[in-house]
């Protein structure tokens, strides 16, 4: 057997690795240990949220298929910081965890080029540093020309609950037990993590006179740039918000060294995530915090399951009782799955490429949970890269290497290469330094022409691309050249709004700055014949055009320092003066550009004085 590429792993990152490659006309194999957890969420019911909902936006943008899979599976959706700017504004869906998977199967059993395999993937094909395909447990060899693994918490995973530990995965499935060995002998540094997941209640043992509902948006929303939604707002299923109670933090302290992270395990050597820490985490590192909020997710229209969300644990079976009983509503609970943690191996990611190509070995990609990360979105982003930059070196091409100011999944590769992690990684608004520029509304005019370059947006979606442009251009010279004067008529419209009024013309490209104008008021005067997508991308580049303007600008000085190209064949131990951390850190993640050494952490600024004058020196650049 023989494939041009072979994806290992069938989570979010799997899938959006197998169908880019597959649809960009590569002969691919995406082989998975359950055909049935394809798709999976064995974590949280959903899709979507601060950054990364915007990560989904950047996915579809580019060609992937997380976002028109949540919209066609979602039981609600809501947009994230509506009332405040659109820099932080983000999508989050509650995805339906039977249909999710149903449809991306679905999706991935009709995709031209592309085949399934259930079995369990042991070792690599190696030879001279490049990967040949891959060994199943049964020692069957599968040829290829690329390997891309995205084996999520699978490599030597142990379920921890108290003082109990289980080599298994997060569903009871056998974990990949031999891979990350493989993968240490062929000379990979690899890391161990830690992530947790809550319990599962019953929801008709929950009273939910005692919690807030939490309802889906009124308007329709869509992840997806291509397709109408396909819900109805009225059946939307609601979410209810409660708290931890002082009963609640109490049975956690007296209980805390039975926690598999506190001492009921003394061989935890696995970090948990900063940012979705457990429920233990919260009452230690917030002691002085008198209660933390949860809330009560729906899983499924299919099944009974409430997933509390806030709550992950790894106490034993009966204090989990306890602490689910102290909560409002849930005095009388019935749980269904318990909480658990979850270590696995991973691999420490500085030891990749702006590609997610592995340095070590050529033609071998990672993406997904096993580079450090956490989170679905997070996944599958890498995942389409991955898949994106293994065809495209397949085709002789030139990679696709998002940056910082293009794209939030830029951000994330971007610093898991260049940083490393210390815990799972989680994307938030407050990573990315343009954040203003990479906004959910405008992910299909930053990046959708690079899904067009690589053949996964065909000329449709294009060409729909190409006239949202030109009526966004239109529309903006149309308010620019449009203006109104103090005449009775306007003065008397400006009274009701209520605005300060004009003593000269004004342009309405002008008056719509002002923070209490929108669209609809310059409708009074002008006529508008387009989508309100192209209404809302005017709007938004008029009211934050100097923020715009400056952080472009900004984002201009960072694009020069990345065009400063540092050689792969430089020695570092031949630059003198260079101190030793920023020697050690500089030959650790080899950065491919000036801009880049500039955001390792133990690299300072005088390094980078030294590293650039040794460059001229050598001739190496301009």
């Amino acid at each position: 057997m023989k494939y041009e590429i072979i994806v290992v792993g069938g989570g979010h990152a799997g899938c959006e690795a197998a169908l880019a490659a597959a649809r960009m006309g590569h002969k691919t194999l995406l082989v998975t240990g359950n055909i049935k957890n394809i798709a999976d969420m064995p974590c949280n019911p959903s899709i979507g949220g601060s950054a990364k909902g915007i990560v989904v936006r950047e996915i579809d943008a580019l060609g992937g298929e997380m976002g028109n899979n949540a919209d066609k599976s979602h039981i609600q959706i809501k947009m994230l910081n509506y009332k405040k700017g659109p820099a932080v504004q983000a999508l989050r869906a509650q995805a339906d965890k039977v249909t999710y998977p149903k449809e991306m199967l679905k999706t991935l059993q009709s995709t031209k080029n592309l085949e399934l395999l259930e079995a369990m993937v042991e070792d690599l094909m190696i030879e001279d540093h490049i990967a040949k395909g891959i060994i199943l447990e049964d020692r069957t060899k599968i040829q290829s020309k690329a390997v891309i693994l995205t084996t999520g918490t699978y490599l030597k995973a142990d379920i921890m609950v108290g003082d109990t530990r289980r080599r298994e995965g997060p569903h009871g499935e056998k974990p990949s037990q031999f891979l990350s060995d493989n993968l240490r002998k062929l000379g990979f540094k690899i890391i161990r993590l830690k992530t947790g997941t809550p319990q599962r209640i019953d929801k008709h043992t929950i009273d939910y006179s005692q919690t807030k509902e939490e309802f889906g948006d009124s308007v329709y929303r869509t992840f997806s740039f291509d397709y109408p939604p396909h819900y109805n707002i009225e059946d939307q299923v609601s979410c209810h918000l409660i708290y931890t109670t002082p009963q609640t933090h109490e049975i956690i302290r007296r209980n805390l060294h039975k926690a598999s992270m506190y001492g009921g395990l003394d061989d935890v050597t696995g970090v948990g995530p900063r940012y979705c820490p457990s429920i233990e985490d919260k009452i230690v590192r917030f002691a002085d915090k008198e209660r933390h909020q949860l809330f009560l997710e729906p899983e499924s229209l299919f099944y009974d399951d409430i997933y509390v969300q806030g709550f992950s644990t790894s106490m034993p079976y009966d204090v989990q009782e306890e602490m689910v009983h102290s909560l409002p509503g849930l005095e009388h609970a019935k749980i269904l799955k318990y909480a658990y943690a979850i270590e696995y191996d991973a691999i420490y990611p500085t030891q990749l490429k702006q590609t997610l190509e592995t340095k070590i070995i050529e033609n071998l990609y990672t993406a997904g949970q096993i580079n450090g990360t956490s989170g679905y979105e997070e996944a599958a982003g890498q995942g389409l890269i991955a898949g994106i930059n293994a065809a495209l070196k397949l085709e002789g091409k030139n990679p696709l290497i998002l940056k910082r100011n293009e794209a939030y999944i830029g951000v994330l590769i971007d610093d898991l290469v260049t940083k490393g992690v210390q815990d799972p990684y989680r994307l938030l608004t407050s990573r990315a330094e343009y954040r203003l520029l990479l906004r959910h509304d405008n992910a299909d005019l930053r990046l959708r022409e690079y899904g067009y370059q690589v053949g996964l947006i065909d000329e449709v979606r294009y060409q729909r691309l190409v006239q949202k442009k030109k009526q966004i251009e239109e529309l903006e010279s149309l308010l620019k050249n449009t203006k109104i004067t103090p005449v009775k008529e306007v003065l008397d419209y400006l009274k009701t709004i209520p605005t300060s009024l004009i003593k000269d013309g004004l342009s309405l490209y002008d008056f719509l700055k002002r923070p209490e104008i929108h669209m609809n008021h310059i409708e009074h005067f002008v006529e508008i014949p387009y989508e309100n997508e192209v209404k809302e991308q005017v709007e938004i580049n008029d009211k934050y055009e100097g923020y715009i303007v400056k952080a472009n600008r900004e984002a201009e000085k960072m694009i020069s320092l990345e065009s400063k190209k540092i050689p792969e064949t430089i020695d570092y131990d031949q630059i003198h003066n260079l101190a030793s951390e920023a020697k050690q850190k500089l030959k650790e993640v080899r950065p491919t550009s000036i801009g880049q050494a500039l955001r390792i952490s133990g690299v300072n600024p005088a390094d980078i004085s030294i590293l650039m004058i040794h460059l001229k020196k050598e001739h190496v650049h301009e």
